[in-house]
């Protein structure tokens, strides 16, 4: 059923991931000796006072994309709820993967300087939000099947 509060959190799953393109990861942080921003898009740096594209990151803005639709995939697969769950632990850990991949690429371009709380961008917390979102759906889902079958089992 698409009515159900699973549907919710998915589809905030997604929309949260989709959030990365607007958030930096990493902002006010030094790349070659330049003040930069690191997005999903790519990096952007200060030249002359304004922000400019100087890298895009074309593999990262293709593997975020398909991160932020796998969980509008999950909603319509509603009618066998067991592959459901599986598909959402699933994803879980995608996103765990995807997370490590997206700091490993902010940590590559950064070089050695030292990343503190004060440079990090609301980006680096949405793949986490994302994974609690998709840990509330998977659990609603199961709840959805208990109630099933309960009710298979008074018929």
């Amino acid at each position: 059923m698409l009515q159900r509060i699973q549907s919710i959190y998915l589809l905030l799953a997604s929309l949260v991931i989709f959030a990365l393109f607007l958030f930096p990861l990493v902002h006010n942080v030094y790349v070659d000796g330049v003040p930069s921003t690191i997005k999903i898009t790519g990096i952007f740096q200060d030249v002359n006072g304004a922000q400019t594209h100087t890298q895009t990151f074309i593999t990262l803005i293709a593997a975020t994309a398909v991160v932020a639709i796998l969980p509008l995939i999950l909603i319509f697969l509603y009618k066998n709820r067991k592959q459901q769950v599986m598909l959402c632990y699933g994803y879980i850990l995608v996103v765990f993967g995807y997370s490590f991949w997206m700091a490993q690429t902010v940590k590559s371009f950064t070089g050695g300087a030292e990343l503190t709380t004060n440079n990090f961008g609301i980006g680096m917390l949405l793949s986490s939000i994302s994974v609690v979102l998709m840990i509330f759906a998977a659990k609603a889902i199961q709840r959805d099947e208990k109630l099933v079958k309960s009710a298979d089992r008074l018929r």
